[in-house]
């Protein structure tokens, strides 16, 4: 009786053990979730006894979401049969299984995905499916990468060059491959290439990728092939810089102006999407006609305006106003401006189109002619001052000029800067007009009557004597002030050499001489009826 149970255990046994499974330490398996505890996730793989995965293992977010009957592959750390517990590990799990379809994606040389965590030295540490691999700074793209730090972050395809022996790998704390992602880019651009080229011909419009920008033109990438769009091909309008019109990264339409097979260079055309502006220019404009333009470029000799896109016109310096000596033009206008003008001239072969915005305005000889007359007062700003006279600015913008001789009836000027100072405001009469020759003269002693048609007369009589103030003592004489403000001259041969005489100071003379006709007084300081000074 005692033995019959014990064949009936026996035989319990053995029909139990043949449905465990083969389970061992260092392999990887699948499990099924009985429970969720504090402590780990209880885990039955098969065996006897159950298998459990530290909870540190998990995130919170993972442990909230499992339930009884999930299923997971485990890596069988150890058995404990006489605790009656298998240690389990996800983890590693994970790693292995991960390491085996890395294998197997080098093996059949496919690519895999994996995500730039860091910079060592010499390239680039990349993350793929938790395993850490090495991507050396040559294999990172086509052409040499400079920055390395704007990858870091950054998730693309890339090829297993190497991978270390398999107990090295997966659980070696450091990098357990050699990746490339310029394989990658290469076979990309390869295939790009091939369809680029089924499609590529002279006059064809392809899209393309600004990928650089120089000081002569823009690299673009077509699709596998570059091609380069030099800055005279950009805009029919004046191109300083690339930068005006691209920026890197934007897609565009493109011309394909000639393409080299041997040496597989692609030249390429923007502006020429677009007929050339210059072709009709004489059938839209003519001279005379008055457009509006912007202010697109501003130098010494004048502005150019940018009429319709691509087409300029210079408005030259002496265009630009109508005074006779024209400031800066941007002094006038500035960049950006949009302003009227009047077409002068239409050159179609030269590409040259004059224009004017001084011709907008009426004559300034016009107004003069209309707003001025002889024997008319006027006020104006002393412009220049020249040897034989002074030129004055009228409001009008032209220039009169005061002759040396018509600065004062009295004073002996022998320079106008001894009358007058640039930039003085003055007033004049007019003496004459002649628009036809731009010319008008001014007067500035003619403010006041002539002295020596009645006051200078009546003033001083022949033989009289009088007071007067040295002015400047010269080799044939000396010239005096006298009182009644006339000036008059003591002939070298008059004067008396027993008495020192200078400048500025104030002496006696005797009127020898008064001729009204030549306004000229002759003095003398012999023979004074008193040598008081």
């Amino acid at each position: 009786m005692d033995d019959q149970p014990k064949e009936e255990t026996t035989d319990i046994e053995s029909l139990y053990a043949e449905t465990l499974q083969k389970v061992e330490r260092g392999v990887v398996t699948k499990g099924r979730v009985i429970s969720v505890k504090s402590d780990g996730v209880v885990v039955d793989v098969g065996y006897k006894s159950e298998g459990i995965i530290p909870a540190a293992e998990f995130t919170d977010k993972e442990l909230a979401s499992l339930k009884e009957g999930d299923k997971l592959d485990v890596f069988v750390e150890r058995i404990n049969d006489h605790e009656g517990v298998v240690y389990l590990s996800k983890d590693r799990a994970a790693k292995l299984r991960a390491w085996e379809n890395l294998t197997a994606a080098q093996q059949n040389g496919s690519t895999i995905e994996g995500t730039v965590e860091g910079k060592t030295k010499g390239g680039l540490i990349v993350a793929c499916g938790g395993i850490k691999g090495f991507l050396p700074a040559s294999q990172i793209d086509v052409k040499l990468v400079k920055d390395m730090d704007s990858y870091i972050g950054k998730t693309f395809q890339v090829k297993i060059l190497k991978m270390l022996p398999h107990k090295q790998g997966p659980e070696s704390q450091g990098t357990s491959m050699v990746l490339s992602r310029r394989v990658v880019v290469e076979e990309e651009r390869n295939k790009l290439k091939e369809n680029t080229l089924k499609i590529l011909k002279e006059n064809a419009v392809l899209p393309g990728v600004i990928k650089n920008i120089t000081d002569y033109g823009v690299f673009v990438d077509l699709g596998g092939m570059d091609g380069l769009l030099h800055i005279s091909d950009m805009s029919w309008r004046r191109v300083s810089h690339p930068s005006e019109f691209f920026k890197v990264g934007e897609k565009k339409d493109f011309l394909i102006l000639k393409y080299d097979d041997s040496s597989g260079k692609v030249t390429l055309g923007y502006k020429q999407k677009k007929p050339d502006p210059w072709l009709t220019v004489d059938e839209k404009y003519s001279a005379g006609m008055k457009i509006t333009g912007i202010v697109v470029n501003i130098v010494d000799y004048g502005v150019f305006i940018e009429i319709e896109e691509g087409l300029e016109g210079l408005i030259h310096i002496s265009e630009i106003d109508w005074a006779p000596r024209p400031k800066h033009p941007s002094k006038y206008v500035a960049a950006g401006d949009e302003i009227e003008a009047i077409v002068l001239n239409v050159n179609k072969n030269e590409r040259r189109l004059s224009l004017s915005i001084k011709q907008l305005k009426q004559k300034p000889w016009e107004l003069i002619a209309k707003h001025y007359s002889v024997g008319q007062k006027i006020s104006g700003t002393v412009k220049t001052i020249t040897d034989f006279g002074a030129f004055i600015r009228l409001p009008e913008g032209v220039d009169g000029l005061a002759h040396i001789s018509d600065l004062s009836w009295t004073k002996h000027i022998k320079h106008p800067s001894e009358a007058l100072r640039k930039g003085q405001r003055i007033e004049a009469v007019v003496l004459s007009i002649d628009p036809a020759r731009e010319r008008m003269a001014l007067g500035i002693k003619q403010l006041t009557p002539d002295p020596w048609v009645n006051e200078i007369p009546a003033k001083l009589k022949l033989g009289e004597e009088m007071k007067g103030r040295v002015l400047k003592i010269a080799d044939f004489g000396i010239f005096v002030e006298l009182e009644c403000g006339v000036e008059g001259l003591i002939y070298s041969s008059e004067i008396d050499q027993s008495i020192e005489i200078k400048e500025n100071e104030k002496i006696r003379v005797k009127i020898i001489k008064l001729n009204l006709d030549e306004r000229k007084i002759g003095l003398s300081t012999k023979n004074l009826k008193t040598n008081e000074k």
